[in-house]
């Protein structure tokens, strides 16, 4: 039986997602129909911010964040791995822990010191790091869940941009752009002070969170259909 634990790591849930869902991902959805429906059930959370409805933004987001991993293992990108090289432990435009964009005009480009001690080892590790980084205090979940519907249409456009040139500098633009949603993903449930990993474990305790089963054995009409 796959399941995921409060203590799993990005990389073990991306795993995850491969064992359950690899299969009819395979079968059944390209690539633009995945970004398609990251960008639908990031939608459906942000009508839960919108009714103050926690537990209908958290279901919503858990299945958007489903979608993104399995994007990213279509497209091979260890995720985990691209976060922390794009934040670690540090916002990656100024280079500051808490960040301090706000004090500047534009991004500071600077070299930064990497203490690879600080590297996060679970989902609740990586969770901090990001509250650490942007304070939920410092902002609304109004405010967090406009920057997640920014950057998914940021993904978006360089996944359409990479699809056109098929560059590797085009790719790197898709996997800068794939830790800059996951720390948005991250941003919006530190906003409503709700651990991701616990909603996580508690949501695929067994297998497919619909069917129960692994490989996933919920059918196209089902998918395309969910309600939440």
């Amino acid at each position: 039986m796959a399941s995921v634990k409060e203590s799993t790591t990005i990389g073990e849930y991306q795993a995850f997602v491969a064992e359950v869902y690899g299969l009819p991902n395979s079968r059944y959805f390209s690539a633009s129909e995945m970004i398609t429906n990251v960008e639908r059930f990031i939608m459906r959370g942000l009508k839960g911010i919108r009714k103050e409805e926690n537990e209908r933004t958290t279901l919503n987001l858990l299945i958007a964040f489903s979608w993104f991993m399995s994007l990213m293992n279509q497209f091979h990108i260890d995720i985990e791995d691209e976060a922390w090289k794009r934040f670690p432990c540090l916002c990656s435009y100024c280079g500051d822990c808490p960040c301090s964009c706000a004090k500047h005009k534009a991004p500071v480009s600077r070299k930064v010191a990497v203490d690879e001690s600080k590297h996060p080892k679970t989902m609740q590790d990586l969770q901090r790091m990001f509250e650490a980084i942007y304070p939920s205090g410092s902002r609304n979940i109004e405010h967090a869940g406009i920057h997640l519907a920014e950057e998914v249409g940021e993904l978006s456009e360089s996944m359409l941009v990479y699809r056109g040139s098929h560059s590797d500098k085009d790719f790197e633009y898709v996997k800068h752009e794939s830790a800059d949603l996951l720390s948005c993903f991250l941003g919006v449930f530190n906003s409503m002070g709700v651990s991701m990993a616990q909603a996580m474990a508690k949501m695929f305790s067994e297998n497919c969170h619909v069917c129960k089963k692994a490989p996933c054995e919920c059918n196209f009409a089902e998918v395309v259909k969910y309600k939440s």
